[in-house]
């Protein structure tokens, strides 16, 4: 193990109404500045739904009622794939629920569910069953679950694709009279179930994964009743689970969290047991196979959490955030204060081929990038929200020219976010955890 230079800062962000109760065994996803944050469990099953404005640290409840949304969910996922969030399990074990496709899809531009029959007796083949403490990742137009807890079977090693496909570029249309559609989201045939190999990291559930390229890393996690402290590599192209051997690392953890940093794996809290939290962070470098533990900056708050969820903002975290992707036109923060000090001259990348044909779609409503700058001088926490220094945003406030909301996307800082989480502490506002890297 590599102790290093590296160090971490939590700082707390208090909250203020309206936001969301403090909960655990939630899920949440960050997409264009804002944080999704779905479901999960206080006292009893929650069905709520909210997004998070990071730079104003405001809560915004979203819609979730109605047939096409998601009833109360826990240890459910979700992804982000162009616009749009894809949650998947957590429902409560029932007859009613082994009747359904636990798929639900989100549209973040219009802030509605999108509307389709989830019936398995409508379909043809083999779909996935409802779960709970699984992983879903993506990579490309392609989301990968693996594992959870099938209810009267236990840990499962159960491993499915979902190919976004066509059905994704259908809905960037907007069109959900799926009548006139010919690839229904749900169709089985979007549906595929790997083969579960022997190499493979077996039944869990309570793990972590992250993708990483046309790679995904698994860690730790239950089987059955043991815990696991093993990490677990999937070569998407060549479709081979490769088990990564170290001598030195994490120990076996449960309940914890994992998110992408640059080129390494970061895991976040969990415990050994599910009720002994802890408040490491360890760095797994996907380049030299090796461990770090990251180091508190001296008086810096330790932070004890299982069940909770963490999502990154900012170029590190967000590696492809930022190709071929557009930006609605919105004024959400015209008031705001706007970025920013010291601006570099913007480059702009090469676009994949991919982004250069969707910009040629006549969308109406969309902006897409022209330019993309990539530095930041100076940045600053003020108050209990991530905001940004610029005084000469002041100076020409009365100005006529408006920085563009997508350079708050470009010139975010890099910042993880860990929400809510046991214990819940007795507080009433879901708790927001605030981590940066030196």
């Amino acid at each position: 193990m590599n102790q290093g230079n590296g160090a971490c800062l939590w700082i707390s962000v208090p909250q203020q109404c309206p936001a969301p109760c403090n909960r655990y065994k939630h899920a949440s996803c960050a997409h264009r500045g804002y944080v999704y944050l779905l479901g999960g469990r206080e006292k009893s099953l929650l069905r709520d739904f909210w997004k998070y404005d990071v730079v104003c640290n405001e809560w915004t409840e979203l819609p979730c009622y109605g047939e096409e949304a998601p009833e109360e969910l826990e240890e459910h996922t979700i992804v982000e794939h162009q616009g749009f969030l894809y949650v998947f399990g957590g429902l409560q074990d029932s007859s009613y629920s082994n009747t359904k496709i636990p798929l639900w899809v989100f549209d973040t531009d219009k802030e509605l569910w999108v509307n389709w029959s989830s019936e398995k007796d409508s379909l043809q083949g083999v779909t996935p069953a409802n779960r709970k403490g699984h992983s879903a990742v993506k990579c490309g137009s392609t989301m990968y679950v693996y594992g959870g807890y099938v209810d009267m079977k236990g840990s499962s090693k159960d491993f499915w694709k979902y190919d976004f496909g066509e059905y994704c570029q259908l809905l960037l249309f907007g069109n959900y009279c799926f009548n006139y559609i010919s690839c229904d989201p749900l169709d089985s045939k979007l549906w595929y179930q790997l083969c579960n190999a022997k190499t493979g990291p077996g039944p869990r559930h309570c793990h972590s994964a992250i993708a990483h390229g046309e790679s995904m890393y698994l860690y730790g996690g239950l089987q059955g009743l043991r815990e696991q402290k093993d990490l677990w590599h999937w070569n998407c192209t060549s479709q081979t689970w490769s088990c990564i051997k170290f001598h030195s690392g994490p120990s076996q953890l449960v309940g914890h969290s994992a998110v992408l940093f640059k080129d390494s794996m970061l895991i976040i809290g969990g415990g050994e047991t599910l009720s002994s939290p802890q408040s490491c962070i360890w760095r797994f470098n996907l380049e030299t196979h090796s461990w770090r533990k990251l180091a508190l900056v001296p008086g810096s708050t330790t932070l004890y959490r299982v069940h909770h969820s963490s999502v990154g903002l900012g170029q590190s975290f967000q590696l492809s955030a930022l190709n071929g992707i557009y930006f609605p036109n919105t004024s959400n923060i015209k008031n705001k204060l706007r970025p920013f000090k010291n601006k570099c001259q913007p480059s702009q990348p090469a676009l994949h081929e991919q982004s250069i044909e969707l910009q040629t779609l006549p969308m109406s409503g969309k902006k897409y990038l022209a330019d993309f700058s990539f530095a930041l001088k100076e940045t600053k926490l003020k108050g209990s929200s991530l905001t940004f220094e610029n005084l000469e945003a002041e100076k020409r406030k009365n100005s006529d020219v408006e920085e563009r909301e997508d350079d708050i996307l470009l010139h975010m800082p890099d910042v993880m976010l860990v929400l809510g989480g046991k214990p819940l502490q007795g507080h009433h506002a879901i708790s927001v955890w605030q981590m940066t890297m030196a």
